[in-house]
């Protein structure tokens, strides 16, 4: 006869490691919008907080959105290997730190990034096997320029650059694990989270599945 599971056996707890959360999208179509929301809901996901040698825009707190720092030290933080990926947009440079976000896939917690292509790519060819990535894309050019002026954050000059350089952007969707349309706001936060959801079952993250299988094993 088996012998019963014992309580210790039935919380269902599985180790996991942590992964990364990749939402890209041209300037406007959604993407930090996205990432605010799912911050709000989900407890087990950090923002990974990039550097950045742009001032702040209106609103935005140092060290919640972005470390603001000077030229010279983001030189420092890309020679000494600091940053997992550093890229340059509209004449200022990004990066994002590597010991926090290190610290947080050992811990199994996920980290989630509002970048671009560019460190997206930097971020595939360190971690791949980490990585989780989904370009978000407006339904239109049309609805892409109104969210850029309804922010009333940025120039006409700016605008028409953020613009410009939207096709070029949109020509790397085909680089993502996943490609989200944000015609209706609710349906895309729908649908990164059903993504989140099953990233988060797959077999290779819960590094204490087999343990876990074993101890059910002894228990039959």
């Amino acid at each position: 006869m088996g012998r019963m599971a014992g309580h210790q056996d039935e919380t269902g707890t599985i180790s996991r490691r942590g992964l990364m959360l990749v939402l890209s999208s041209p300037s406007g179509a959604g993407k930090t919008t996205l990432s605010r929301r799912l911050l709000e809901v989900d407890g087990g996901i950090d923002l990974s907080i990039s550097v950045t040698t742009r001032k702040p825009r209106p609103g935005e707190v140092a060290g919640r959105d972005y470390h603001f720092i000077d030229a010279e030290k983001f030189d420092t933080m890309v020679r000494d290997a600091e940053l997992l990926e550093s890229a340059k947009v509209f004449d200022h440079c990004y990066g994002t730190p590597r010991a926090p976000v290190d610290a947080a896939l050992a811990g199994g917690r996920d980290v989630l990034f509002d970048i671009d292509w560019q460190g997206t790519q930097q971020l595939r060819e360190s971690a791949r096997s980490d990585l989780v990535s989904i370009f978000v894309l407006p339904p239109s050019i049309a609805a892409l320029e109104r969210r850029l002026r309804s922010r009333a954050q940025d120039s006409d000059e700016v605008i028409r650059r953020r613009m410009a350089t939207a096709s070029d952007e949109m020509s790397h969707w085909a680089e993502y694990d996943y490609v989200v349309v944000n015609t209706d706001i609710e349906q895309a936060f729908d649908d990164v989270r059903a993504i989140l959801a099953a990233e988060r079952l797959k077999r290779e993250r819960q590094t204490g599945l087999s343990a876990f299988v074993r101890r059910l094993q002894a228990n039959i």
